[in-house]
């Protein structure tokens, strides 16, 4: 990649590039508001100059990074006023000076006086480092009457993947609200406040549930102790401030939606085709209030529309809870969020319609998806229920339109085949589709959909017949025919078309260690469906060397060479999968998935280590992965970039180096994101006309630096040739 990030700034820096000062005048450009930061150190270089109003129809921030001599540009500006200001590593923040586009201004910054006043404005993964979880060498657990540790984890992998995909799925741990208790007068110790605040509000029976999962008394501790030493005074180290490419990085953020509203994530083009919807709207799904979010980017204007259900919304359930097990310690006994829809995953297709997975019925499934229809797929694997169905939002008309699958649905993308299909994660059993031209010109959901069961060619003939080894039940032994095929649930959470393969679909399972699993449909579905399956190398394989582990698979995207992609949220690693290494794709070596460890390579992420993790694992958390397959950031084609959601970021990685990219958002703190893509507005304009956007995807929002009131956001992220280009 590092030939061809230097290939895309030449090009954004021969096309639409103008410099700092006019030649003539001295003067900034139009648009712009430029100058320079110093300190009692000289010039500050590397930290952010931020501008931000509320002139606009929704709130408006702007950061670039400055120079080695401290200068910056803000570029795009409208028309209003603005207070702009400093934040560094190693500085305070300086006071907001007003200015406005055309103006020239210097600033000066402050050093920190202390570690403490410094470490203030740190990534949430730089204070997380600091927490201790249990050492290798006290697993396996022996449960409450042993070490504490719940006797379901045999490895220290297993609880710190409990750290990650259980308690940051929703939000930051290591963010100020986190860290620290402000309430602690109120309780006896510091573990009994953390035995509280997991139980508050509509997510306390979610949160207190993955506590039980350490051993109760035993997570409770770890968190205590963070908490404890926190409030002792010790800090993390310091993250490096942003370096070469990193300097580039203009990041602009709307709010959007209301200040309790957790919208998951966004979609701004055709993932096939960048350019669709250049210069358009940029769509946010509000999980927890069933809303459609909408920001015209270019008249900075927010609004949002409800998303509708086919039934009575008091006869579906939803995800969120109804009830309580605390008073949450902002709302009270307010329940502030009403999901009976849950909508979830947007992605747009060739036609600008915005599609996503969301709630239209109860989770009872129509006659013809189960046992007794005609339907074929009923007939080959019925379908009892299924929670999410499809829906896509017509910009033209206006509309909603609800389209009932008989598999539940959770994330969707769009194959690059004749029939636009459009996949679906979230089954269970199965992995679905939609043939959405068919649909269209039928109008029939029925015949317009399909589904198979993941099964796995473990008797070496080539295709799947019935009847198959079953997957094992809980408290049962295992009954394996050597002479059958076998069904496996890999547990389908991520979901993406094989751009080589236009027949075949890869899926992402989080279940530790974590799987990817590769579906060709055939040309006679579901007879001719194949699954492969392959597991992320671990410590339950006893062939891999530790140092070649990782856990946690998670999101999922692929190149355009067929190189898969997965964020392994657990052990802070990005991972790429090459199928094209496996010499084995059938037989009874593929059942448990560990035939092909030379697939994969395994990148470590950047940023602090959690201590006493054996081997290291890093402090950040993935919640997601995408490849920039079209270059619309400017670090070159098919880049792959994993969300840094508990560091602020998103982190670009060159495969060919290992170096990483690390693009943050410094304001405000808390920056979570679940989902991004990037879109292609004019290619003939250089950096100006591209950039990749995601959501400011906080499920809590008022953990977002400024607490209640801050709403959430859409940020965009552009690079251009230099810190100085406009």
């Amino acid at each position: 990649m590092g030939n061809r990030i230097a290939g895309a700034l030449v090009v954004a820096a021969l096309v639409g590039v103008s410099f700092l000062w006019s030649p003539v005048s001295g003067r900034a450009a139009e648009g712009t508001i430029t100058g320079a930061v110093t300190s009692e150190n000289g010039p500050e270089a590397g930290v952010w100059v931020i501008a931000e109003t509320t002139d606009l129809p929704t709130k408006f921030i702007k950061t670039v990074v400055t120079t080695d001599d401290g200068r910056y540009l803000l570029p795009d500006l409208p028309e209003a006023a603005y207070k702009v200001w400093v934040r560094g590593y190693g500085l305070l923040d300086s006071p907001g000076v007003t200015a406005e586009p055309g103006a020239t201004l210097d600033l000066t910054a402050t050093v920190a006086p202390t570690p403490a006043d410094a470490a203030k404005v740190y990534p949430a993964n730089y204070w997380y480092s600091l927490i201790e979880p249990p050492l290798p060498s006290e697993f396996p657990g022996t449960g409450d009457a042993g070490n504490g540790i719940a006797t379901s984890l045999q490895h220290q992998d297993q609880w710190v993947d409990i750290q990650k995909q259980g308690c940051m799925l929703c939000h930051q741990l290591g963010n100020r609200i986190i860290r620290e208790i402000e309430n602690l007068d109120q309780f006896d110790s510091t573990l009994a406040a953390w035995d509280h605040r997991v139980q508050m509000g509509q997510r306390g029976s979610q949160m207190t549930n993955v506590m039980s999962r350490f051993g109760r008394q035993r997570g409770l501790q770890m968190f205590a102790d963070w908490s404890e030493r926190i409030a002792a005074g010790v800090v993390p180290p310091a993250p490096p401030r942003p370096q070469g490419i990193e300097r580039n990085v203009v990041v602009t953020l709307w709010e959007w939606g209301t200040e309790i509203d957790y919208v998951h994530d966004e979609i701004a083009t055709d993932k096939r085709n960048p350019q669709v919807n250049a210069n358009g709207p940029i769509y946010g799904v509000n999980i927890s209030n069933d809303e459609l979010a909408i920001l015209d980017p270019v008249t900075n204007l927010s609004t949002n529309l409800k998303v509708p259900l086919r039934v009575d919304p008091e006869t579906v359930p939803g995800m969120i809870a109804r009830s309580m097990p605390a008073p949450s310690r902002f709302f009270g006994d307010e329940l502030i969020w009403n999901d009976p829809a849950n909508p979830h995953n947007p992605m747009m297709d060739q036609k600008g319609r915005v599609w996503m997975t969301s709630a239209i019925r109860n989770r009872s499934n129509p006659d013809y998806c189960k046992e007794g229809s005609d339907n074929p797929y009923a007939r080959y694997f019925p379908l009892e229920s299924g929670f999410r169905s499809a829906v896509f939002y017509e910009p033209d008309t206006q509309k909603f339109v609800m389209v009932d699958t008989c598999y539940g649905t959770h994330h969707l993308q769009f194959a690059e085949d004749e029939n636009d299909t459009v996949y679906f994660s979230g089954g269970g059993q199965v992995i679905g589709w939609l043939n959405t031209k068919l649909y269209d010109e039928t109008g029939d959901e029925r015949v317009s959909q399909g589904w198979c069961p993941t099964v796995l060619d473990t008797n070496g003939d080539g295709v799947i017949t019935k009847p198959w080894n079953e997957p094992p039940r809980r408290a049962q032994p295992v009954e394996h025919d050597s002479n059958l095929d076998t069904r496996v649930v890999v547990g389908s959470y991520g979901v993406i078309g094989d751009p080589t393969d236009d027949n075949a679909v890869w899926i992402s399972s989080n279940r530790f260690p974590g799987r990817l699993a590769r579906l060709r449909v055939g040309d006679n579905p579901p007879e001719t469906c194949l699954t492969e399956m392959f597991e992320v190398p671990s410590v339950l394989d006893p062939n891999v060397p530790k140092n070649k582990t990782g856990f946690g698979a998670r999101g999922i995207d692929i190149d355009r060479d067929g190189i898969v992609w997965t964020a392994l949220s657990g052990s802070s690693h990005f991972a790429s999968f090459d199928r094209s290494k496996c010499s084995v794709s059938s037989g009874p070596a593929v059942a448990e998935g560990r035939h092909c460890v030379d697939g994969w390579t395994l990148f470590p992420t950047p940023g602090p280590v959690v201590p006493g993790t054996d081997p290291p694992v890093r402090a950040d958390y993935h919640y997601y992965n995408w490849v920039d397959q079209w270059n619309t950031l400017g670090l070159g084609a098919d880049t792959p970039i994993a969300t840094g959601s508990n560091s602020d970021s998103l982190l670009a990685l060159d495969p060919e180096t290992g170096k990483w990219t690390v693009m943050r958002v410094p304001y405000p703190r808390g920056f979570f994101t679940r989902g991004l893509d990037g879109r292609i507005d004019d290619p003939d304009v250089g950096w100006k006309g591209r950039g990749v956007w995601a959501t400011y995807g906080e499920a809590a929002t008022w953990h977002i630096e400024g607490g209640q009131g801050v709403k959430p956001g859409i940020v965009k992220f552009q690079v251009r040739p230099n810190p100085l280009a406009n």
